[in-house]
């Protein structure tokens, strides 16, 4: 096969533009094989050949140059110390010219339109009406005080002027409102305290703040309370379920009462020198009970009794009581307790000591950071009642936590979480329980309900996320007083 191919001859086949896309055949055209071509000298040179250095007859060297000075340029010059004769200033150049604001180009030097500042009569502003005013010739200019056109808004949409300070509007600061539930009295506990220890300046006889007066005025405080070892029980239903089941912790008994008066008028007193008051009339089935159990009656002023008192509105009695409570029986064979995590609402403690005692608890215990049991507002959310329940205060969860597991008690703690009801413990754990309920806002503490034993959700509908924590543990305890009646 090579050899037939090698028979016949390579043919090579050449094709030519004949011109076409602007391009020539011809290869001397395009540099290759070109002749040089012989230079004519009568041709004239052309930019772009390059010419010898020597052809450059008046080229003269570096060295042989006549310097002149760098600043003669087209004009004889004298030497630089000598005087100056066409050397002119800057304003005596006819040479230099600048544009002015109509177009005409004028001389530097020659000004004589070139006036001072507040004379220009050709610069101008603009005025609030449009129309163009010169800024030297200014004859409405005027103080800042005398400015009638300087106006503001007023709010009936009048304009009036700034310096009219009978009709300027007075802006002050929107006080912030405070809500408290039960017309609460709020009271600053440090004036409170200084004002009961203050010494006394006048005989205790004297004025309408004695001693004895100034240290119930203590016990409206939480400092007082701790310090005093004493509360205040508020409300005629409260008095009364203290006098019938409580006496023993009851000091005295104050109500509110008319200024005695003689036959001229004059307040009629006592061996001591102070007013007398009768009892008014709503309040005396409670003063003679209160007098048949031997109990003290101090009546006095409407206004005295108003300052003792935690809410706007009094019924016109409190009684003054020692602070004491019964220590729960964790021993029983069947028990349901109540631990109290940073509950900080007094109406629901209050609520929950009223539930507790409903479905027969056998105690609370009141963890750190929760209101005090013996606050005035949690006596009248428990009507009187928390002193018949057991219960301890300012304990550590943890510790009683741990003391509760040694008597038996199974820890249920109520977590949004939680995927049982409490139906579905097992019955053999519900014998002795301790529920754990949790601040209004932020819950249980997670560290406590993970050392719980169980946790469980009250079913509900899903548009409700939570519900008070008073009213969870009133459902928790129907539910238990029902299972434990069961077993």
């Amino acid at each position: 096969m090579t050899e037939e191919n090698n028979k016949f001859p390579k043919r090579v086949v050449k094709q030519t533009f004949e011109g076409k896309f602007g391009m020539s055949d011809n290869p001397a055209d395009h540099g290759f094989g070109r002749r040089p071509e012989t230079p004519d000298p009568d041709a004239q040179e052309t930019r772009s050949e390059r010419r010898e250095y020597g052809r450059f007859q008046d080229r003269k060297s570096f060295g042989d140059r006549e310097r002149r000075p760098f600043s003669d340029r087209g004009r004889t010059r004298k030497p630089f110390n000598g005087e100056r004769n066409e050397r002119r200033s800057f304003d005596d150049r006819d040479d230099r010219r600048s544009f002015s604001r109509d177009g005409e180009r004028r001389s530097y030097g020659d000004r004589g339109e070139r006036r001072s500042f507040g004379d220009r009569d050709d610069r101008r502003s603009f005025s609030r009406d449009g129309e163009r005013r010169s800024y030297g010739d200014r004859g409405e200019r005027r103080s800042f005080g005398d400015r009638n056109s300087r106006r503001s808004f007023s709010r009936d949409g009048e304009r009036r002027p700034f310096d009219d300070k009978a009709n300027r509007p007075i802006f002050r600061q929107k006080p912030e409102r405070k809500l408290y539930d039960d017309d609460e009295v709020v009271r600053d506990e440090e004036a409170v305290l200084s004002f009961a220890d203050a010494p006394d300046i006048t005989p205790e006889s004297a004025g309408t703040n004695p001693a004895w007066f100034r240290r119930l005025l203590a016990l409206t405080t939480e400092k007082g309370r701790e310090r005093e070892g004493k509360f205040l029980a508020e409300g005629v239903r409260v008095v009364e379920e203290i006098l019938t089941n409580h006496i023993d912790v009851i000091i005295g008994v104050y109500v509110a009462g008319t200024k005695n008066l003689d036959e001229n008028g004059a307040p009629v007193l006592n061996s001591l020198g102070e007013e007398t008051f009768t009892p008014l009339e709503n309040l005396q089935p409670s003063v003679d009970k209160a007098r048949e159990l031997k109990v003290d009656i101090h009546v006095i002023s409407e206004d005295q009794i108003k300052r003792l008192s935690s809410t706007t509105t009094t019924q016109g009695i409190l009684a003054v009581c020692r602070s004491a409570s019964t220590k729960p029986n964790y021993e029983k064979s069947r028990s349901i307790v109540t631990l109290v995590d940073a509950v900080q609402d007094p109406g629901n403690l209050g609520a929950i000591f009223r539930t507790s005692l409903g479905f027969n608890s056998s105690g609370v215990i009141v963890g750190k950071g929760s209101v005090n049991p013996f606050n005035p507002k949690v006596v009248r959310g428990s009507s009187g009642t928390f002193l018949r329940v057991p219960f301890e205060k300012d304990r550590d969860l943890i510790d009683a936590i741990n003391e509760l597991h040694k008597f038996g008690y199974t820890i249920i703690a109520t977590d949004l979480h939680g995927r049982q009801s409490l139906s579905e413990i097992e019955p053999r754990k519900l014998r002795k329980v301790a529920f754990l309920v949790g601040n209004e806002g932020a819950g249980t503490d997670q560290h406590l309900i993970d050392i719980s034993d169980e946790t469980v959700k009250i079913p509900m509908s899903s548009d409700l996320e939570s519900l008070n924590v008073s009213v969870a543990h009133g459902i928790l305890s129907y539910e238990m007083a029902k299972i434990q009646k069961d077993l």
